[in-house]
């Protein structure tokens, strides 16, 4: 898993470098300073041996437990499929057909038919009535409840000759 990851991060850091132009560039000159070598004086020699060397054990390392790597179990093997069995539809079943029987139409009569008669029903004229000589109904307007007006009509007066 971590392998994985590992190639994500390689693969998307090379995509984003591979969009940036490179420019290349000489680094800047360095300026050398010359220092004297410095001078050792080496310790003066013992007489006795060097201690014991003695290797204490490595200090109980912390580290988390290791995680667990779920499997997801294997696939199952596919079973045979059961063996097919061809199963043919029954045979029909021959009953006979029913007796057919012929109705032929019934003999025409001997008897001619009836001649058709129309008759038609009888005209008659209606004059319109004569027109009345009633007056129609007197119009009766309602007096209007504020006092009524009286109007005069008076003609223009005579045009004037000048």
């Amino acid at each position: 898993m971590a392998m994985f990851y590992y190639l994500a991060l390689c693969l998307l850091a090379t995509s984003v470098l591979a969009t940036k132009p490179y420019t290349y560039s000489s680094p800047p000159q360095r300026k050398y300073v010359i220092h004297p070598p410095p001078h050792y004086k080496s310790p003066p020699p013992s007489a006795s041996p060097p201690p014991p060397y003695h290797k204490s054990p490595p200090p109980p390392s912390h580290s988390p437990p290791r995680s667990k790597i779920y499997k997801s179990p294997p696939p199952p093997s596919p079973s045979p499929p059961p063996p097919y069995v061809h199963k043919s539809p029954p045979p029909p079943i021959h009953s006979p057909p029913p007796p057919y029987i012929h109705k032929s139409p019934p003999p025409p009569s001997s008897s001619p038919p009836p001649p058709y008669v129309h008759i038609s029903p009888p005209y008659v004229h209606k004059s319109p009535p004569p027109p009345s000589r009633s007056h129609p109904p007197p119009y009766h307007s309602k007096p209007s409840p504020s006092r009524t007006l009286i109007y005069y009509y008076r003609s223009p007066p005579p045009p004037v000759r000048i």
